[in-house]
């Protein structure tokens, strides 16, 4: 008799947990996804690529919150001190997660201990562009300008340890040559005054500035792929261009305050990455030059790992500091 009412106190606890918790389906109200960088540029780009399919999916709204400033710090802090209820998510580019921590003294965020890795969403090469009246034509009269004008020539970037930055310092160290480092609050800045005519070059995320060299407005050098992109079939790589060891990607992830539920991880993860692989937006995605990632939360951490040391060493070579 004992042994049938704890077995029926049992079966009554297991049948309220089913009207408790387990009721709350995620999500239940907005979600915000934290930008670190101002509207416009290639992060928010996917952010606000991916926010109107997780709503249409998930039933609730994906709010795009930009709050730029600290090369992304803050943005990432904002995200660190949230709550790890799925409410709260980054979206965020290679600065954020690999380069920071080698660049700012007092950083406010750890990019591995403060934030659970979601997914890689996109990668993309970034292109060496020039206004169109610059006076060198190929990499090699680039590289040529470069030694005979020292720290006359002008690159713009979308901040320190950005991958533009690190992109220009790496080309630097590979052709023994320098310039002058323009940081600016986000990409979408840097090229508005590319465009017209305050700074002379910039290493841009190919789907940021391949509007622009389309139009005539931007010409293009080189590409930091491995190989040249559809997008851009006329454009050589550097390395073809004889500049060998800057194959660059930037790369685009989303991740959370650490400590997000198991459950509602896996829910974001294939949520975002049904949202990446869903026909249109892989379409919109690839014809600005992106390449779909979409991988797992463990592969995030495992690529995350290779570039903080990659990028490590980049930057110790190059003495590069916040400006």
């Amino acid at each position: 008799m004992k042994t049938s009412l704890r077995a029926l106190a049992v079966a009554s606890l297991g049948l309220l947990s089913c009207f408790g918790p387990a009721l709350a389906v995620y999500p239940e109200k907005p979600v915000t996804i934290i930008v670190p960088f101002p509207p416009g540029g290639s992060t928010d780009m996917v952010a606000r690529a991916i926010a109107p399919k997780l709503q249409e999916k998930l039933g609730q709204p994906f709010v795009v919150d930009n709050r730029a400033g600290a090369t992304g710090a803050i943005g990432a802090t904002a995200v660190k001190n949230a709550a790890p209820d799925g409410y709260t998510f980054l979206v965020a580019s290679i600065g954020v997660y690999a380069v920071n921590p080698f660049i700012q003294k007092k950083l406010s965020y750890d990019p591995v201990k403060d934030l659970d890795p979601i997914t890689v969403a996109v990668r993309a090469p970034n292109v060496l562009v020039t206004r169109p009246d610059f006076p060198a034509g190929s990499v090699a009269e680039f590289v040529a300008l470069l030694k005979k004008q020292p720290e006359k020539i002008t690159f713009a970037t979308s901040g320190a340890g950005s991958s533009d930055h690190l992109t220009a310092a790496l080309f630097w160290q590979k052709t023994g040559t320098s310039g002058i480092h323009v940081p600016y609050k986000g990409g979408a800045p840097a090229i508005t005054d590319l465009l017209a005519g305050h700074a002379d070059v910039s290493f841009q995320n190919i789907n940021a500035v391949i509007g622009h060299i389309k139009a005539g407005k931007l010409k293009a050098l080189a590409i930091t792929s491995d190989k040249r992109s559809p997008q851009l079939p006329q454009v050589p790589t550097l390395a073809e261009s004889g500049v060998q060891g800057v194959d660059v990607y930037s790369w685009q992830a989303v991740a959370g305050p650490k400590g997000l539920p198991a459950d509602v991880k896996k829910k974001l993860n294939e949520s975002i990455v049904a949202a990446l692989n869903d026909p249109e937006t892989r379409k919109r995605m690839e014809d600005l030059g992106f390449e779909i990632v979409a991988n797992t939360p463990e592969q995030m951490a495992a690529f995350q790992a290779k570039e903080l040391e990659r990028w490590k060493q980049v930057i110790e070579v190059g003495k590069i500091t916040l400006e």
